[in-house]
């Protein structure tokens, strides 16, 4: 007897993306070290560190060497390794000739294939963040590289303490600045209505998970959520340069029905606040060093 019982996820023909962004300089720098990418079917953020020429200069390299990928229907694992290769050569002949300090961070998510069906494929260098908002639960995808991440992971400090830690903005991993750079990759199948937000550090380091959660819950398209989530920043503090991508997937229906004003909105339903907290998880293994 044959199963006529569709298979879960979305199609890479069925798949249709919206996509808003929003960045700001903050309220106490002087130039934004941030940059971003949004155009299918990459997604990322890098925030530049190194002072203010050198965190301008290694941001823009980094999303320049990603950029080569777009345009496309779909990225494979080794064409991000590719990328971080490149971003990573640029950068360390920049710091050669001057611009010693010269660093950035790189997180994001990327349209892959697999078993005929669209995933996300997220990656990891710094501490900017990947988020996903499904069935009305906010998950961070992405583990920080930093010294309190590490300190999180061992148990030797509390959640409610890393905020406000004198170590918590200090990287482990980044291109550039004379460290590693070995990303890390999660592999999440795409179901519509799916939410992504990614953000660099001056917006999660303002805004805590819960009003995250909220703001993505409450802002139905992805432009407005994008840019409540940097106006919410700025009115935290805006300590730091601030910029969120917000992806929103749909299926063919699932697109139709969110034009005509018909679906609940990304991300579903709120969650229990009850409910347990999301256990972190691992990276997955894509092959490759990068």
């Amino acid at each position: 007897m044959s199963d006529d019982t569709a298979a879960p996820g979305v199609t890479l023909a069925e798949l249709r993306l919206q996509v808003g962004t929003a960045t700001h300089t903050g309220l106490r720098r002087r130039a934004n070290e941030d940059a971003f990418l949004a155009a299918e079917p990459l997604f990322l953020v890098a925030d530049g560190m190194g002072g203010h020429e050198a965190g301008e200069v290694a941001s823009a390299l980094a999303v320049d060497a990603f950029a080569t990928l777009t345009g496309t229907a779909s990225v494979a694992a080794a064409d991000l390794r590719d990328a971080f290769g490149r971003a990573h050569e640029s950068i360390a002949a920049i710091v050669s000739t001057g611009l010693r300090r010269a660093g950035t961070t790189v997180s994001g998510v990327a349209i892959a294939e697999s078993d005929g069906r669209a995933h996300w494929l997220v990656f990891n260098l710094g501490d900017s963040r990947t988020y996903r908002l499904a069935d009305g639960e906010l998950e961070q995808i992405s583990v920080d590289h930093s010294v309190v991440q590490e300190m999180l992971d061992g148990g030797t400090l509390s959640r409610a303490a890393a905020a406000t830690h004198p170590e918590r903005n200090v990287i482990t991993r980044a291109l550039g600045a004379g460290g590693p750079y070995q990303a890390d990759y999660w592999l999440v199948p795409v179901e519509s209505g799916d939410r992504i937000l990614i953000c660099s550090d001056g917006v999660s380091g303002e805004l805590d998970d819960e009003l995250i959660e909220r703001i993505l819950l409450e802002e139905h398209e992805s432009q407005e959520a994008a840019s409540r989530l940097v106006h919410e920043g700025l009115l935290h503090g805006g300590r730091d340069n601030l910029t969120a991508v917000v992806v929103d997937a749909y299926d063919r229906a699932g697109a139709e029905a969110h034009a005509a004003g018909s679906a609940e909105g990304p991300g579903g339903r709120r969650r229990d606040p009850h409910g347990e907290d999301t256990i972190p998880r691992p990276p997955v293994d894509v092959g490759g060093r990068n």
